[in-house]
């Protein structure tokens, strides 16, 4: 049995731990990492290293994963034919996308250079756009990787 003295704690700390969880509130600080399956490994990763600079941070080869540093962020580029791949479900389809498109925050540079080094690399680049992102509003440029997946690149 509770004493009297005791309920009125309980009742207390019911409180005070209802109270802190109706005012905790989550912050997000950026994107942690993006994971995208690939039919195209390879061309992927040569995209995402040699065109937008990113480098291979771990391997885990028997899973089928490799992880690029993007910035803060990770992109993981997952085998779909691999044990972690096949877990994803089928592989992507043209017709059936998971995502819409994910935005990497770059560099501030000139727009007409960008755009200039991209079709240097043959990247098919969709129309650009003033867009409102994590940092405000600001000039976007759209293009699709091997895979097809939408990449928007925000200079901040």
């Amino acid at each position: 049995m509770v004493s009297r003295s005791n309920a009125k704690l309980l009742t207390l700390l019911k409180k005070k731990i209802l109270n802190f969880t109706e005012t905790m509130m989550i912050e997000i600080q950026g994107i942690d990492h993006v994971v995208l399956r690939s039919t195209q490994v390879e061309s992927m990763l040569s995209f995402y290293c040699h065109v937008l600079g990113c480098e291979v941070e771990r391997r885990l080869v028997d899973e089928g994963l490799t992880q690029l540093r993007a910035g803060n962020a990770l992109i993981d580029i997952i085998d779909v034919d691999s044990p972690l791949g096949k877990l994803g479900g089928r592989p992507p389809q043209q017709n059936g996308r998971n995502m819409d498109h994910f935005c990497l925050q770059i560099q501030a540079v000139n727009q007409e250079e960008l755009l200039t080094y991209l079709r240097g690399h043959q990247v098919d680049i969709l129309p650009d756009a003033i867009r409102y992102g994590a940092t405000g509003l600001g000039w976007s440029i759209y293009v699709h990787d091997p895979e097809n997946n939408v990449v928007e690149l925000k200079p901040i």
